[in-house]
């Protein structure tokens, strides 16, 4: 089996990550050589790849799934937004600079060239490569820009699969749409749909898909049911809505549970951290924007952010920041990662991504921050360091650091030591560090989550003794192949492969076309 397809989608998180990352497990799980590739994303969801470069989170997962390595070469260039206006601009897993929509416009060309031979080097070392579009390709303004969606299939001469979510509405409507819009040699790669989480009898929903057929000449090729089991690695900023629970909450072990409320920055970014929290028995994660949901809580996450200084200020706008002082100062645990851990420090000198110069930190830890142009890109490896006898002390942990703040002066005891270097900050229930994936260490987390219960007053919760985050990713992943071997049409979708978009596909008029 050779060839390539284009996973496109009627919206963001219609469902493209899962589907590409359940075709990729599927096809590695038959020993095809398959990979990955989305020649554009936008997200502050990112990872750093063993060739010291940073790609969408998306991407290393469906990396996973193909059994490779996350490399820069899945996703050569990376948008990661830092206001409504304007996005940092990462090449080749590198940040060359910050661009808007006129400034993008300008370097097309060149990203172009960037993707095009990208693609090219990966269908000649694999059997297949699976591409994810980016959005919509009905995003017919930023048509003339685009390097992911149609602009990608046009290049390539790809065959597109459009998925469609069913859960929110209209999907039909929108999958005709979708194809409707298209210039009509954008149409001609069009070449099948498929609806992502369906409940319910699938024989109701047959006519509409008959009929859709009918007025577009092309077929459904599958009908993927809604999986309440599936929830890791959730990548798009719609998946982080405020007062929404985080994974599926399992039953404590012991008497109590212990309760998580991580903080909805505006512009988060490496959300997906606390997804470990959420794999644990008896913690219940859930996302809160307002400081009235961090009362109750047993612990207060604050995570990364694209904007830090501009985030920093919207705590303090809402009352979030007094809340996490008054946190603080009652001995109340709080956890911050990499922008959230800057948040509390206090002061930061960012003269790199707001331009706003000195600014006061909200006073949690004894730190200073200052930004640098060049970003710190790493993974790494190291241990814990004990504050007391029974603590988490010499447990080893792993993970990576995507920041430009540096620490300038930490008057705090160190929380970890990576590459033999103190890393992070502990002052009384207040922990704060850089590194991102410090959770997913699954020795590290259980003993961490006692101490948490025990600052808490939660003495009746307990830590699992089993639970392994690369176990529940790695199910994640077969039950995402399952639903793609078990649901879709895979002769046809093999026969894209082989021969890409059938000849003669109707082109579908609307006022547009």
């Amino acid at each position: 089996m050779r060839g390539a397809l284009l996973v496109a989608g009627t919206t963001s998180d219609a469902g493209k990550s899962v589907v590409v990352a359940g075709f990729c497990r599927m096809l590695a799980r038959r020993g095809v050589r398959v990979a990955p590739f989305k020649a554009q994303n936008m997200s502050n969801n990112s990872v750093v790849t063993l060739d010291g470069g940073e790609i969408g989170r998306a991407q290393a997962l469906q990396a996973r799934a193909c059994g490779l390595e996350p490399s820069v070469r899945f996703n050569p260039v990376l948008l990661k937004p830092g206001s409504d206006r304007r996005s940092q601009l990462v090449v080749r897993g590198q940040a060359i600079g910050t661009v808007g929509a006129r400034d993008y416009f300008r370097h097309r060309r060149d990203l172009r060239e960037v993707v095009a031979a990208e693609l090219a080097s990966l269908r000649a070392e694999f059997d297949v490569v699976i591409c994810e579009g980016a959005g919509s390709p009905a995003e017919i303004n930023l048509r003339a820009t685009d390097l992911a969606n149609m602009g990608l299939a046009r290049a390539a001469r790809l065959p597109v699969v459009v998925v469609g979510d069913i859960d929110r509405g209209g999907v039909l409507a929108h999958l005709f749409g979708t194809l409707a819009v298209l210039e009509p040699e954008d149409q001609q790669l069009i070449s099948g749909f498929v609806v992502n989480k369906f409940r319910g009898d699938v024989e109701l929903l047959k006519p509409g898909l008959d009929r859709l057929t009918e007025l577009t000449g092309r077929p459904t090729l599958g009908v993927l049911p809604y999986a309440e089991e599936l929830w890791i690695d959730a990548e798009d900023s719609l998946s982080t809505l405020a007062d929404a629970p985080v994974g599926r909450p399992r039953p404590p072990l012991g008497s109590e549970w212990l309760t998580v409320a991580a903080v909805r920055l505006p512009r988060i970014s490496n959300s997906t951290d606390i997804e470990a929290l959420a794999c644990e028995p008896g913690v219940a994660v859930r996302w809160v924007s307002e400081a009235s949901r961090l009362a109750d809580a047993d612990l207060v996450v604050l995570p990364g952010s694209k904007a830090t200084v501009s985030d920093l200020e919207w705590l303090r706008r809402n009352g979030i920041g007094d809340a996490l002082r008054a946190r603080a100062a009652a001995g109340r645990p709080v956890l911050g990662i990499c922008g959230g851990y800057q948040m509390l420090g206090k002061r930061i000198v960012d003269t790199v991504e707001s331009g706003a110069g000195p600014v006061e930190g909200l006073g949690l830890l004894d730190l200073d921050i200052e930004f640098a142009e060049a970003k710190v890109l790493r993974q790494v490896d190291g241990h814990a360091i004990a504050r007391a006898e029974g603590g988490a002390a010499s447990i080893p942990v792993r993970g990576y650091e995507i920041h430009h703040g540096r620490v300038t002066r930490n008057g705090d005891p160190a929380w970890l030591r990576l590459a033999g270097e103190p890393e992070g900050s502990v002052r009384g229930a207040v922990w704060g560090t850089h590194l991102h994936g410090l959770l997913e260490s699954d020795d590290f987390r259980r003993a961490w989550l006692t101490e948490i219960a025990a600052a808490a007053g939660r003495t009746g919760f307990l830590a699992a003794a089993d639970t392994s985050v690369d176990r529940i990713r790695t199910a994640q992943l077969d039950l995402l192949a399952d639903l793609i071997e078990d649901h879709l049409d895979l002769a046809a979708v093999e026969k894209l492969l082989a021969e890409g978009a059938p000849a003669g596909l109707p082109t579908v008029r609307s006022a547009l076309t």
